[in-house]
């Protein structure tokens, strides 16, 4: 009697599937642009350097824009869906490319479970609002939360599709509202107060600057989807340096037109006056538009963060993927979906990790906001901060190696040596500021802070391991899809 084999299951994610529009709508909704106009930059506004926010962004674009340089040389060497880890493991060795596994599945993650916090609070809000049902907001966390978890485990384009038109709106309803602004002049005229030196350097840029990085997690993740790509050696690096100037332009102006609105000399008073800061956006709507735009975006609001859970989640989902794939976690995560050619397991993997956290914070009474968002997405800031610098370092050390390249010293020597140090500084800045970003107690705080290095250690222990276990499979860290 014969028996058929069974067929090897396949490491291979599905080809071609995403344009270069599709890969920059996956990072404009990571980066979740209303979230960030809306709720975000009203408190960097009042913690930071008040009016002077916009200028703020546009030092934070050409930081990144020197980043990028790098990044997306070293992007045509390395096309693996392991993004900062491959990166890392190229550059720096196996051993750093393990702590940087584990320092992206514990950012990516945090930042995924820590939205289902925000998601859950402003869709009860909503209901009971404008419907009068009394939701809880956890119903609507575990709702978002299997959603999520069948579109993650499908086809990445059908998941695209869903974002792009989400994203859409969000750009839209946002820039009728700084066009109704400036045309009607603003609170006192339209001007370039925010530019000015005074203005920039006022109140306190070094908080203002760590919420505008944060404002831009997420625009790392072209590399991830690099596997997915049609021609990833062209549409990888256009597409980060798109969704960059698109982000960061798009802040920029939104944050100038809001400090119009209000006034630069006002802005600070009317937002501390304000019971929560994050209707500050609405309140601008209501006097410069109407209520039908306010309306709709208290509705994209809701549509922001559900597509920057999607987006976190497919990105963790990948990172899984990779991770299992290159033999540092168990190897069935490296094995893809037999009809989707989706990282399936991974995704399942992501989709149950949030289910367990969100259901400690439920358990524990928690404030969906004030912790279980506030806490886990500054962590994931942090972890994604320190990647950046990871990569940094990788990208000056890949190309040092390199005896003949194509690229310029500028663009693979200088501009990561630069932009590695900045983001260092920017990390510490962060971690010597968390109590003040996350509203926790310092001794709470800190202990979300050493998670940052458990994970590492963890990773490099796993690497190490897998080096004894495989020395062959060790030296092909990141390098599977080469």
């Amino acid at each position: 009697m014969n028996v058929a084999a069974e067929p090897t299951p396949s490491t291979e994610l599905r080809k071609g599937a995403l344009g270069l529009g599709f890969i920059v709508f996956f990072v404009i909704s990571a980066a979740g642009p209303l979230v960030a106009i809306a709720g975000g930059f009203p408190i960097g506004i009042m913690l930071g350097n008040g009016a002077g926010t916009p200028a703020l962004l546009v030092a934070t674009v050409l930081i990144l824009l020197l980043f990028a340089a790098g990044y997306t040389a070293m992007s045509r060497h390395v096309t693996n869906a392991g993004g900062f880890y491959a990166f890392t493991a190229r550059g720096l060795g196996g051993t750093a490319g393990g702590a940087a596994a584990l320092l992206a599945l514990l950012g990516y993650n945090t930042m995924q479970i820590g939205l289902y916090g925000m998601f859950g609070a402003v869709s009860s809000g909503f209901l009971q609002t404008h419907f009068g049902l009394n939701a809880p907001w956890w119903g609507c966390s575990l709702a978002a939360m299997a959603s999520i978890a069948v579109l993650g485990y499908r086809q990445i384009d059908l998941s695209a599709k869903v974002l792009s038109l989400l994203v859409l709106g969000e750009y839209v309803v946002v820039l009728i509202l700084d066009l109704a602004i400036l045309r009607s002049g603003g609170a006192h005229g339209v001007n370039a107060v925010s530019f000015t030196p005074r203005v920039f350097m006022g109140g306190t840029p070094a908080l203002g600057f760590l919420f505008c990085f944060a404002s831009f997690i997420g625009f790392e993740a072209t590399t991830i989807y690099s596997e997915e790509a049609k021609d990833p050696q062209r549409t990888v690096p256009l597409a980060t340096y798109i969704s960059v100037l698109l982000i960061g332009g798009f802040y920029a102006f939104s944050v100038w037109c809001m400090v119009i609105g209000a006034g630069a000399d006002d802005i600070v008073k009317t937002l501390n006056a304000l019971q929560d800061p994050t209707t500050f956006l609405y309140t601008l709507s209501d006097h410069y538009a109407n209520s039908t735009l306010t309306a709709a975006m208290s509705v994209l609001f809701i549509t922001s963060v559900y597509a920057g859970l999607l987006a976190f989640h497919n990105s963790a989902a990948r990172y899984f993927f990779a991770s299992g794939r290159e033999g540092l976690l168990p190897k069935s995560l490296g094995h893809t979906h037999a009809v989707h050619c989706s990282p399936h397991r991974g995704s399942l993997w992501q989709s149950a990790i949030a289910a367990v956290v969100v259901l400690v914070f439920i358990v524990a009474h928690a404030d969906p906001v004030l912790t279980l968002f506030s806490w886990l997405t500054n962590v994931a800031t942090l972890c994604i901060i320190a990647l950046m610098t990871l990569a940094s370092a990788a990208v000056f050390v890949f190309f040092r190696r390199q005896r003949v390249r194509e690229e310029g010293s500028l663009r693979v020597v200088w501009f990561p040596v630069i932009s590695g140090v900045a983001l260092a500084v920017v990390l510490m800045l962060a971690i010597a500021n968390f109590p003040l970003l996350t509203g926790a107690g310092a001794t709470l705080s800190y202990a979300l802070t050493a998670l940052l290095p458990v994970f590492a250690v963890i990773g490099v222990y796993l690497a190490r391991r897998l080096k004894q276990r495989d020395p062959v499979a060790y030296a092909r860290l990141g390098n599977s899809r080469l």
